[in-house]
């Protein structure tokens, strides 16, 4: 595993040092992280279109973070692959993720959105990442609680166009040598294991449609978050180090109540303040052989986010388990004795062969 990363997409802003990629990776670097996800939609941080069609603008771009002592992790699209699907009843709600030009025409946005997230693969490619964190957007989120009664066939052709529009992609990720890591989260069509099942089956299994873990959206539906590592864990591609807390009350529950984030029952807090219990999770992850980065993200509706910042390093640093080289228990070490085995188990000698 590697780490710690932090993903900037919270941080930028038009304000030193988070104005500019530069100053930003100096600000990171700064308080320990040795990795950078890049939101590849913020025209502060990187010239997408430049970052595909320039291999020296990428080394000139990772130089950058060099300087400061940091790789580029990944290239997120989350919110362009938002925009690949869109059900109708969000399209205004979205348009502010795409550019004005694009505003109440869906059929162009999605358009811009898959040439952006294709852009974002052959960047990766040129950057030197191996994932690319995503979301798979959403057809029929608004059915996800079954009242009304959902017509019969629609999950299975709801996932049958999310499959059309992403195969391209997922093909295209594939000539790069990307993985596209979905981030499993509720607003998407994929957001838990069920819903990733039905995804992983319309794609007919394709190697490159992977998954962005981040346990807190498990907290907030009450799912196994851990159980999920051991179902899932090899197409978890990309970590998010991001805490939660789900406490129900007589006023909220699962579904929030129309209430702000303080209000609700579910809530994003910062790393080491929820109830995620990360110390299983890095053991399980390690366990199963996670190869990628584990990255902050952070999201909390109480503390400062430069606070949980200079928290987040030192958190995941404790966290990372540099996995064993032999087992604890095999001081005496030694080759294969197969007369000592029989000894031990009580099987062959004279007696055993005259029987």
């Amino acid at each position: 595993m590697k780490g710690p990363g932090i993903f900037l997409a919270q941080f930028m802003g038009d304000q030193a040092p988070f104005n500019s990629f530069d100053s930003l990776c100096k600000w990171a670097g700064g308080l320990g992280y040795k990795g950078v996800q890049i939101p590849s939609w913020d025209g502060r941080c990187i010239d997408l279109k430049k970052a595909a069609e320039s291999k020296a603008y990428c080394d000139e771009f990772t130089g950058t973070a060099k300087k400061h002592g940091l790789v580029v992790s990944e290239l997120s699209t989350h919110l362009q692959g938002q925009l690949v699907a869109v059900h109708p009843a969000f399209d205004e709600q979205f348009d502010g993720f795409a550019p004005k030009e694009v505003h109440g025409k869906p059929a162009a946005r999605q358009a811009w959105a898959v040439e952006q997230v294709k852009l974002a693969l052959k960047a990766s490619q040129n950057l030197g990442c191996n994932a690319m964190p995503s979301f798979t957007g959403a057809l029929m989120w608004h059915t996800m609680y079954p009242w009304p009664q959902r017509p019969a066939g629609l999950v299975q052709e709801g996932f049958s166009e999310l499959a059309r529009r992403w195969l391209p992609i997922l093909d295209e990720a594939d000539r790069c040598g990307v993985d596209v890591a979905w981030e499993v989260h509720p607003g998407e069509d994929v957001h838990d294991g069920a819903t990733w099942e039905l995804m992983l089956e319309h794609v007919k299994n394709h190697k490159r449609a992977n998954i962005l873990f981040d346990p807190s959206h498990f907290v907030l539906q009450q799912l196994d978050y851990c159980e999920y590592i051991e179902l899932y864990h090899e197409r978890i591609k990309c970590f998010h180090v991001k805490d939660a807390e789900f406490r129900p009350n007589g006023r909220t529950g699962v579904y929030g109540g129309y209430q702000g984030w303080k209000d609700r029952a579910g809530r994003f807090r910062s790393t080491g303040d929820g109830q995620v219990d990360f110390s299983r999770i890095f053991t399980l992850l390690t366990k199963h052989g996670y190869q990628g980065w584990a990255t902050i993200e952070w999201e909390c509706c109480f503390k400062d986010p430069e606070q949980g910042a200079r928290e987040g390093a030192p958190f995941i640093q404790k966290h990372m388990i540099t996995p064993a080289k032999k087992a604890f228990d095999d001081f005496a070490g030694g080759t294969v004795d197969k007369a000592q085995l029989h000894r031990v188990l009580g099987i062959g000698g004279e007696k055993a062969a005259k029987k």
